[in-house]
């Protein structure tokens, strides 16, 4: 039966369920345990790992800080059997480790015809709105969507965290899993067995008329926010959740924009070669005939994320852009 948990809990359920059902399940990274010498074990900063030491001891454990290692490890683990659950921390840090994903995980597979398989996940933290600068809040997916071999999800709700992060654990091919800092502590009704999100599967979380809305983790609720104070003036959004973007479910995207003839893509990430603008290609390409207005999109600038808390608060797109930018499309009929 489905209850409120939050996010945060919803990510320790899914770690748990699949470390119990499969031996092969193994979780490491920078503060997975919490550190060797914590009173309590603290499980991430966070605590999406609290207590899973205590009853899986032989399949978690930290590591140094050196991503380059250990990101490496999970891809020879998981070449050789196991299911490795990788801690990135901060997305930000995936630099230092960008060969053992781009030209390893992502590419074995085909280079070995088949022969062996790369079943990992890295999860990493990504977004703005803590106060953490330009190092720690960016918006990264973008970069992991480009490469082929990897695949990305970037759940919005609790549900989705749980559904799509067991999907990924059972996946054999590499997947880069994006949790929103700014989600961790967001309730939703969440099923107390395990169950699985399928790659490649919009949720269309709203319908409407005039305009469909696309928008990507975090940025999901602002849609939804945004939509329910368009309502009020006439104006009827569909909103859809890709919830992964490499696979993307582009039929479920066109669907709705032949539906409605207009587009507003809502992406934290900064505008350039971003998914707010493959998305908005994919539709000008594929779905031409039936706009009746220009694409949006609705981006953080291109800028580093500021630390001044005003000009975070700024930098990151919220409900009143998003309904900003739906008025503007639809203005010339609704006269708003």
């Amino acid at each position: 039966m489905p209850r409120t948990i939050t996010y945060l809990q919803a990510l320790g359920e899914a770690l748990d369920h699949e470390m119990r059902r499969d031996s092969t399940v193994v979780a490491f990274g920078e503060d997975t345990i919490g550190g060797t010498g914590c009173e309590g074990r603290l499980g991430n900063a966070w605590g999406p790992t609290r207590g899973l030491h205590e009853r899986f001891p032989r399949q978690i454990l930290d590591t140094p800080i050196t991503e380059a290692a250990f990101v490496g490890a999970a891809v020879g683990a998981a070449a050789t059997g196991l299911r490795p659950v990788v801690d990135l921390l901060f997305v930000d840090f995936a630099g230092v480790c960008f060969d053992q994903l781009l030209n390893q995980a992502a590419k074995l597979s085909y280079m070995v015809d088949g022969k062996a398989r790369v079943p990992m996940v890295v999860r990493a933290l990504y977004g703005a709105g803590m106060r953490r600068g330009a190092q720690h809040s960016q918006t990264l997916y973008s970069l992991f969507a480009h490469v082929p071999g990897l695949k990305v999800a970037v759940p919005a709700t609790p549900y989705d965290a749980k559904g799509l992060l067991i999907e990924a654990i059972r996946d054999d091919d590499p997947v880069l899993f994006f949790e929103h800092k700014m989600l961790y502590f967001a309730p939703g009704e969440v099923p107390e067995e395990a169950y699985t999100v399928p790659f490649g599967q919009a949720a269309t979380l709203r319908r409407g008329d005039d305009v469909t809305v696309v928008a990507i983790g975090r940025m999901v609720g602002f849609a939804l926010a945004a939509a329910e104070e368009l309502a009020a003036d006439g104006i009827e959004c569909e909103v859809v959740d890709p919830r992964t973007i490499s696979p993307l479910d582009e039929e479920s995207i066109y669907a709705s924009v032949r539906g409605t003839g207009r587009l507003v893509v809502v992406d934290e990430s900064h505008p350039r070669c971003s998914v707010a603008s493959d998305i908005a290609a994919l539709v000008a390409q594929n779905c031409f005939p039936a706009l009746r207005a220009p694409v949006r999109m609705v981006t953080a600038p291109h800028c580093p994320v500021p630390f001044s808390p005003p000009l975070e608060d700024a930098f990151v797109p919220g409900p009143a852009d998003i309904a900003a930018a739906v008025r503007d499309l639809v203005g010339a009929r609704t006269g708003a």
